[in-house]
């Protein structure tokens, strides 16, 4: 006579399956999210994966990753950038303007351009350090300065006529592939890879992020250490002012309007905390790639920009509110 057997499950192993499980998909949920538009859209559109629409994205999103170089830096630190847009289109126009308007050489125009942008950052990073302003009102004030001031470099028009060779960096591709851009991009990526996980500098943002004064306890220098990240963050959307005037061949002082808030989406889609103390170049890409790929996709399947908006605004949220309730979900 043959006994049956009969496997007794713990009652808290569902539940800690389950956890585990939760865990992961939180760990790894900006990998989860990029494979999943990627499928979705390739489902969507027949030329999504082409060769072609996918050197568009990368050439798409170049703009919004430089700043976002720059802004995971800031939000580590437990601080936020509303002006990088603002910064970006001064510093456009300041390069247009003493190039076509006073005929200073290209390359000291483009320098220019990048000492513009690290001198706003600086001014954030002094108001957030010295004057003591919650970052957020003080970027918000560098916003509508730097905004205003793009616009009173030109009376509110926009500046046309660059070298050729200028143009040519967002539209030359060496080996088919790479512009000297998206090469910049990659460059810079790298730099800040290698900067936040191995450089001793780059982990006491963490640090600050995670406790100011048990930062400030422990030897760190706090104060100029923040103002140093506004300035790179100012100095990266100088940057992306020259990438995006090549790419438009023309300064606009109404450009990069509303990207301040594709590039705080971006770096908290890429698994960085608002709290600070959290976040990585790693995700900030994939992040850059989801915002490039949410708004490439939408537009191949000829959804209304109107309604575009409404999509990305409600991934923005959905972002926070992961972002914000991760420690309860763990």
């Amino acid at each position: 006579m043959s006994k049956s057997t009969t496997t007794v499950v713990p009652a808290g192993a569902s539940a800690r399956s389950t956890t585990s499980w939760l865990r992961w998909g939180l760990d790894h949920g900006p990998e989860i999210s990029l494979i999943l538009l990627c499928l979705a859209f390739s489902g969507l559109s027949d030329t999504f994966l082409s060769i072609r629409n996918l050197l568009n994205v990368v050439d798409q999103i170049t703009v919004i990753g430089i700043m976002a170089l720059g802004m995971t830096a800031v939000i580590v630190i437990g601080g936020i950038d509303l002006s990088v847009g603002s910064v970006l289109a001064l510093s456009m126009m300041v390069m247009g303007w003493l190039a076509n308007a006073h005929g200073i050489p290209m390359p000291v125009a483009m320098a220019a351009a990048l000492g513009v942008g690290a001198v706003c950052g600086a001014v954030s990073g002094l108001l957030v350090t010295w004057a003591n302003l919650p970052p957020f009102i003080a970027t918000l004030a560098m916003m509508s300065v730097a905004r205003g001031l793009a616009n009173l470099v030109s009376d509110g028009q926009q500046i046309v006529g660059y070298p050729e060779w200028f143009d040519a960096l967002s539209t030359t591709r060496y080996f088919g592939v790479l512009s000297p851009t998206v090469g910049a991009l990659i460059a810079l990526t790298v730099a800040a890879a290698v900067f936040l996980s191995y450089r001793p500098t780059g982990r006491a943002l963490f640090a600050i992020g995670g406790s100011p004064e048990v930062a400030r306890l422990a030897g760190i220098k706090v104060k100029p250490i923040t103002t140093w990240v506004y300035v790179a963050s100012g100095a990266l959307c100088g940057l992306a002012g020259i990438v995006m005037s090549a790419r438009l061949d023309s300064s606009q002082p109404s450009g990069a309007l509303g990207y301040e808030l594709d590039t705080i989406a971006a770096v908290v889609l890429g698994g960085a905390s608002l709290r600070g103390g959290t976040g990585s170049v790693k995700g900030t890409v994939i992040g850059v790639l989801i915002i490039g790929i949410l708004r490439n996709g939408l537009n191949l399947t000829g959804l209304s920009p109107f309604v575009q908006q409404i999509v990305i605004g409600a991934v923005i949220a959905l972002a926070v509110a992961v972002d914000a309730n991760k420690r309860r979900l763990r």
